[in-house]
């Protein structure tokens, strides 16, 4: 074998290796690209998505479009190879993996975040879209979390809606800290608490923290729960998590309970999370849900104004409908189906 011989066999060999390490060897990105779509609204072909009892329903005649990002999932990795395809595909985004996903944080935690997100949001579109309809509903602080070795643990649980203190009527958080501040270290403070539609009272010894012996604390957390009359439940794939499809549920139930048909036949998409008050949030990947929602036949998608900046130029044939509250997109909506084309409803500039 001549000297040339063996330094092209050699650098042959050598590109071959170098080849295959650039192909396999992992890089810290994930994508995300368009996801899928669910019509929120009864099509009577698959069981209803949202279903409302407890008080007078009206039928609907087109469809809310939930969109999706397809994102790399947390177990997965990508190659520098398929990176690079994928930066030079329309519609779709290659994010640092530190963007999406905390270091060293367990796949499962992150499927319970995402869950939890997309509880809270049903939770807080419901009361925007009752709240929208005129139906009364009243807030109470509520139990968020239970400290494992705090006082309460055992006796109060997350979801209790606190009522009471010491026989005083509570309607805030502030409320409730500021009875059980009222109280010496080792005090009974006496809950009364909502529970599984029932009203239970519960007594819970105070102790006091290490950083202030004479702070009497009870070991929960607080946020903000509701009661209304209604029942609405949500049949949602479990797969998907997130906050983002809280503005979509807001519609969708405003829909059902309102006698003046919102989508009217049309094909109607959107994105962005939702405030109990009503207020419509940013969110992630709307380029991304925005060809989704085209690729599904959507005519209009509605979205947080804040994230116009990043769309970009709408697909053909769908036309965005930014907002900032539920309030403001079931305007649109309607204005849009008395005058389809006109320009009073402004769009992404």
């Amino acid at each position: 074998m001549t000297k040339q011989t063996w330094t092209a066999t050699v650098s042959a060999v050598l590109f071959v290796v170098l080849a295959a390490v650039i192909a396999l060897v992992p890089v810290p990105y994930v994508l995300w690209s368009p996801g899928g779509t669910s019509n929120l609204l009864e099509d009577g072909v698959a069981a209803d998505p949202i279903t409302i009892t407890g008080t007078k329903t009206f039928p609907t005649t087109g469809k809310l479009l939930m969109t999706t990002v397809a994102v790399t999932s947390p177990e997965s990795t990508l190659s520098l190879p398929e990176v690079l395809f994928s930066y030079w595909l329309p519609s779709r985004q290659v994010l640092p993996r530190s963007a999406v996903y905390r270091e060293g944080q367990d796949p499962t935690d992150i499927t319970q975040d995402e869950t939890q997100l997309m509880t809270d949001s049903q939770s807080d579109a419901v009361v925007a879209a009752l709240r929208e309809a005129g139906i009364p509903v009243i807030s109470w602080p509520m139990v968020q979390s239970v400290t494992s070795s705090g006082p309460a643990n055992d006796i109060l649980k997350p979801g209790d809606l606190i009522q009471a203190v010491d026989g005083r009527t509570t309607t805030s958080v502030q409320d409730v800290e500021a009875a059980v501040a009222a109280h010496h270290v080792g005090e009974a403070v006496l809950f009364t608490v909502m529970r599984d539609g029932q009203v239970q009272r519960e007594s819970v010894t105070t102790r006091a923290t290490t950083a202030n012996p004479d702070k009497p604390v009870v070991g929960i957390s607080l946020t903000t729960g509701y009661t209304y009359k209604p029942s609405v439940k949500f049949a949602i794939d479990p797969a998907v998590g997130g906050s983002s499809a809280g503005l979509m549920f807001a519609l969708a139930i405003s829909d059902k309970l309102s006698d003046d048909d919102l989508t009217a036949g049309r094909v109607i998409a959107g994105t962005g999370t939702m405030a109990a008050d009503g207020t419509v949030g940013p969110i992630g990947g709307a380029q991304e849900k925005v060809a989704a929602a085209a690729r599904d036949g959507a005519t209009i998608f509605v979205l947080p104004r804040d994230n116009c900046v990043d769309v970009g130029q709408a697909p053909s044939g769908i036309r965005l409908v930014p907002v900032d509250s539920l309030d403001e997109a079931i305007s649109a909506l309607r204005t849009l189906q008395e005058s389809p084309d006109t320009v009073s409803i402004a769009g992404c500039s």
